[in-house]
């Protein structure tokens, strides 16, 4: 199957006469005059009016980004997004002293980064401890302590959005 460039006109059965604006490894994307924009497979049935070759982009701008994010979020400690609940958009974190000083405020926005970042570098840390060179029960001992660490942080589940991003501790028998 030899493969259509940018700019080959084809007609379609379905969808008529259309000219080629992007190729992906699976499809075509064909502007048509009367249907406008569709997608059709590489090996789709339609009739060749005037093919063009050299002119392919074979990898989308959008497949190379997922690619780099997927290898970003498996090698470093940058995680998907998360999101803070609605309510808490836009809040602040307010420090009360017990003694007659200034409060300190804090943008909860930026409070909750921070917390996402302190759950994502114990992520890491527990993935570099599962693929380390130590012995069973030494991974065994820090992984505890990175689970008391999450229990710790449970108290901050109120800021996620969505319940799968919530911190878990150790649970109870």
């Amino acid at each position: 199957m030899r493969l259509l460039g940018i700019g080959s006109r084809i007609k379609h059965q379905e969808y008529g006469v259309g000219v080629v604006t992007n190729v992906s490894p699976k499809f075509y994307w064909v502007t048509f005059i009367e249907n406008g924009l569709e997608t059709i497979e590489l090996d789709s049935e339609f009739e060749v009016i005037e093919a063009l070759e050299d002119e392919v982009d074979s990898v989308s701008f959008f497949e190379v980004e997922k690619a780099l994010k997927n290898l970003l979020e498996k090698y470093s400690d940058i995680g998907p997004r998360v999101s803070i609940a609605d309510k808490w958009k836009g809040g602040k974190i307010v420090l009360e002293p017990g003694t007659q000083t200034q409060n300190k405020e804090i943008p909860i926005d930026s409070f909750f980064n921070k917390i996402v970042m302190v759950r994502d570098r114990l992520r890491v840390m527990e993935q570099k401890i599962n693929s380390s060179n130590l012995e069973s029960s030494e991974k065994i001992e820090l992984q505890q302590y990175i689970t008391r660490c999450y229990g710790s942080l449970t108290t901050f589940n109120v800021l996620f959005k969505n319940s799968s991003d919530f911190f878990v501790g150790e649970k109870t028998k």
